[in-house]
């Protein structure tokens, strides 16, 4: 198509076919609502026969806003992590805007190299759980940030959105003393990891809380992989006696642990019983079928990228939203009471 210029067209090309001023079709394609209607359908029409698309870069240095956020997750590999972005995406799409996903692969110097990605790309806002405990003010990069996952406790000032971690323990450890299960075993994340710690701190609360002493479970902690969940099992069953029950602190430990099962002889879940955390798809075609506390994923992703877009990543500082978790019933657990009815009427069930 013939431009002024005879390159890439440009408004001045649209308003010169539409037969409008350069003002008038700037306005029309950036949705102004001072424009008729008529006026606002030729200028389309221009820009769709021209094959016009706008300067994003002069947009945003025009008006402040990039029209981009960006999303920083410790590992995109993850299902769990990949449902978060899928819920961040959809949310933004709605509004057209864009979404910058970067993994951080548990590196504390790579996530630190992405927010500064981030700043220098001049995107509108952030969300981040972070790798490290120690990434300081948030303040030095520039950007409205909503934190999401247990890390954001040591940023109190910081608003954020996650899983209500404590309510779906409690609902796990609920439902294994339905099933018959009082002491199960706990494969954890690394020591270092302040989400590790929470999730210990809420076992141990709910043990206090029905007689159970807390020194008598026994607890691996590994990497949050499948092979982290694979090697704690085997520990665990080396010094197991009889029937063993595991609550892994996430499917794929959990999908490991179910494979450890298998490599010493035995079977889930007549020899041992397995709870996972997260809610993954791939708990669903595991054999048997992983019981799991499905975590609200998509919805943690959609939240904070709802607030980043209603511009209140600042106020209220300090605001954590805690989401429900829920029972997701499967195959991988035993039922050692012999009640013929399996279902428990709990909370998010």
């Amino acid at each position: 198509m013939e431009t002024v210029s005879g390159n890439r067209p440009t408004i001045i090309d649209v308003a010169k076919r539409a037969g409008v001023s350069k003002s008038t079709a700037a306005r029309a394609l950036a949705g102004a609502p001072n424009i008729s209607d008529s006026a606002r359908q030729q200028v389309l029409r221009a820009a769709d026969a021209l094959g016009y698309t706008r300067n994003a870069l002069a947009v945003s240095m025009r008006s402040g806003r990039s029209g981009m956020l960006g999303l920083v997750l410790p590992d995109i590999a993850n299902p769990f992590w990949g449902e978060v972005a899928r819920g961040a995406q959809d949310r933004a799409a709605d509004a057209d805007t864009s979404i910058l996903v970067f993994s951080s692969n548990w590196c504390a110097r790579k996530e630190l190299m992405h927010l500064n990605t981030l700043m220098r790309a001049r995107v509108d806002g952030a969300i981040l759980n972070t790798v490290t405990d120690s990434l300081g003010d948030l303040d030095r990069f520039g950007l409205p940030c909503i934190l999401i996952g247990s890390s954001a406790e040591q940023f109190p000032d910081a608003r954020s959105v996650g899983s209500d971690i404590e309510q779906g323990v409690g609902l796990g450890m609920d439902y294994l003393r339905f099933m018959g299960h009082e002491r199960p075993g706990l494969i954890l994340g690394p020591k270092v990891r302040l989400a590790s710690a929470r999730f210990l701190r809420a076992v141990h609360e709910h043990c206090v809380e029905h007689d159970i002493d807390p020194a008598a479970l026994s607890i691996e902690n590994a990497d949050y992989t499948v092979e982290g969940g694979r090697l704690a099992m085997h520990r665990l069953l080396a010094r197991s006696r009889g029937h063993l029950c595991v609550m892994a602190a996430n499917d794929l430990m959990a999908l490991g642990a179910m494979s450890a099962v298998r490599e010493a002889g035995l079977r889930c879940p007549e020899d041992v019983s397995i709870l996972g955390f997260d809610g993954i798809q791939a708990g669903a075609f595991a054999w048997p079928g992983l019981t799991t506390i499905e975590k609200p994923a998509r919805q943690i992703g959609a939240q904070a990228v709802t607030w980043l877009l209603d511009g209140k990543a600042d106020a209220n500082p300090g605001k954590r939203v805690y989401l429900p978790c829920r029972l997701i019933e499967r195959g991988s657990l035993a039922n050692l009471c012999g009640a013929s009815e399996r279902r428990i009427a709990l909370i998010g069930g």
